[in-house]
């Protein structure tokens, strides 16, 4: 018998007790082994890896828990694709805009006038011709058009301060009728006569006169077509201007019947800034304007003051565009003016409608060897001058 048996019966002969050590198992630990406890089941982990060369098990996916590493990377390469095409159409978009702006900024006009510019001192005055020319005007159809020839020459029909200065924006009106002396000239006249070109004037003369008559210096300059500016007027869908009687100008074409804001379309919008014979309806009867050409000028800063505004106030780019085309055709601008300083002329304007600002307290009428004329009270008229200066 081997000793394995032997010793626990030796045991027993000495101390009466019996003692049973059993015997090991072939293979402990295994599950279904005789004797033997079962293990855990062998974790994915700790499996062995595959074999080269066998295809590769497919990542599993667990609907509980967080997505997988691949498909983290793939919505990443998605996302990263869609804003490389958004960033790419906003760089096309941006260059197409600024290549169609500058192709309507080039097509406008310029006016040598540059040598008379001066800076100011505080903001930036704009000063904003507007003028009676008919060029434009071929036929039948044509704001603007009633049977008669065009004017001989170009005169000021009206002339306007646009100042700019911080956040702010003001309108001053200058009379047509306003008697200066005249830059370049040995004798005095209406100031409309400095534009007058049939007289040897034009825009660097009128310009010069306003700086050295009336101290105010001159950054940029405008030319306005009212005519073509009524092309302008239709594509903004019309414009607002408040009656407080219904009017008409038999000679101009306007004829406005109802009171309160009345919306214009630009053959009715031309009529109103052209009239010279403005009449209302008072009491029944027809009462022509007493302020004469002070009420034109008035009634021509409420057009320009609503065209600006309706044109800061459009957000539409088509709009804007179709505007910016109109203005081109009816607009010359000084030979300095940069698409830049376009830009921050339409950047201050943006949502801002000009402060309106007048001298007319300071001026009378008088009449000498031009005609009817506006004297100004240069000290009453100060205070207003010095807000642009």
């Amino acid at each position: 018998m081997s000793d394995r048996f032997q010793q626990p019966e030796r045991a027993a002969a000495g101390d009466q007790r019996r003692i049973f050590i059993p015997a090991p198992s072939s293979s402990p630990g295994r599950p279904g082994a005789a004797g033997g406890t079962s293990a855990p089941p062998r974790r994915e982990r700790d499996r062995p890896p595959p074999p080269p060369g066998s295809p590769r098990p497919p990542i599993p996916r667990d609907a509980a828990g967080p997505p997988s590493a691949r498909v983290r990377s793939g919505r990443r390469f998605r996302w990263r694709r869609v804003l490389v095409a958004l960033a790419v159409l906003l760089v096309v978009g941006l260059v197409g805009s600024y290549l169609y702006a500058r192709s309507i900024f080039n097509r406008i006009d310029r006016v040598e006038v540059s040598q008379s510019l001066t800076s100011s001192s505080s903001g930036t005055n704009y000063l904003i011709v507007g003028s009676d020319s008919r060029a434009n005007v071929q036929g039948e159809g044509d704001a603007g058009f009633n049977g008669a020839e065009a004017p001989a020459g170009e005169r000021a029909d009206t002339m306007m301060l646009l100042h700019l200065e911080g956040g702010k924006a003001q309108m001053l009106s200058i009379p047509r009728d306003l008697y200066l002396p005249i830059a370049g000239t040995d004798g005095s006249s209406k100031i409309n006569a400095a534009y007058n070109v049939d007289l040897g004037g034009g825009p660097t003369r009128l310009v010069d006169t306003i700086t050295e008559g009336l101290d105010i210096p001159i950054d940029r300059y405008m030319e306005v077509d009212f005519v073509s500016f009524a092309g302008l007027v239709d594509g903004l869908g019309g414009i607002t201007i408040e009656f407080p009687h219904p009017a008409q100008d038999t000679e101009s074409g306007l004829f406005v019947p109802e009171t309160g804001p009345v919306e214009l379309d630009g053959e009715q919008a031309l009529a109103y800034v052209r009239s010279r014979h403005y009449q209302e309806l008072i009491d029944g009867q027809w009462v022509e304007d007493p302020t004469a050409d002070l009420g034109r000028m008035e009634r021509q800063r409420a057009f320009l003051t609503q065209v600006i505004g309706k044109l800061s106030d459009t957000r539409n780019p088509f709009s804007l565009a179709g505007a910016a085309g109109d203005m081109a055709t009816g607009l010359r601008i000084d030979d300095e003016m940069s698409m830049f300083d376009a830009i921050r002329l339409g950047w201050g304007m943006r949502g801002k409608t000009p402060e309106a600002l007048d001298i007319n307290d300071a001026l009378s009428g008088d009449r000498n060897e031009s005609g009817a004329v506006l004297i100004l009270d240069e000290a009453a008229a100060a205070p207003v001058l010095d807000q642009v200066r």
